[in-house]
């Protein structure tokens, strides 16, 4: 049966789709920009303030759902530039430790509002 989570500690859907879907024991998220739900706004100009907005709005959702980073499966990243890649690495390692996930890592021409990252996670329990 699919469950619709939402929190409202991550930022609302801009579009028609739900922040994660949950099927059985796996949870689905639509990827994730650097949003700070708080006010709306992009979190800031630099990759280092948007990769850790990103990450801290996974961790809502998958929090929401009963999930934690350490349950996440897969990853797909998509970065602006693939310059960035070292830093957004960084970042990243920082909340997936141990036993990291499968990846992919994608350079995108544009993503909403201007982004410069977007994650999606697939979390298994």
């Amino acid at each position: 049966m699919k469950k619709i989570i939402s929190t409202p500690n991550a930022p609302a859907a801009i579009g028609p789709y739900s922040q994660a879907v949950q099927v059985g024991d796996t949870l689905y998220t639509s990827g994730q920009i650097a949003i700070n739900p708080a006010t709306g706004n992009i979190a800031g100009p630099t990759i280092e303030e948007q990769t850790i907005q990103v990450m801290k709005n996974l961790g809502q959702i998958l929090e929401a759902a009963g999930f934690a980073y350490s349950d996440v499966v897969k990853t797909t990243v998509f970065i602006c530039d693939m310059a960035s890649f070292s830093t957004v690495n960084k970042i990243y390692g920082e909340y997936f430790t141990g036993n990291a996930p499968a990846r992919s890592c994608v350079e995108v021409k544009s993503l909403p509002k201007g982004a410069l990252i977007e994650v999606e996670v697939i979390a298994q329990k």
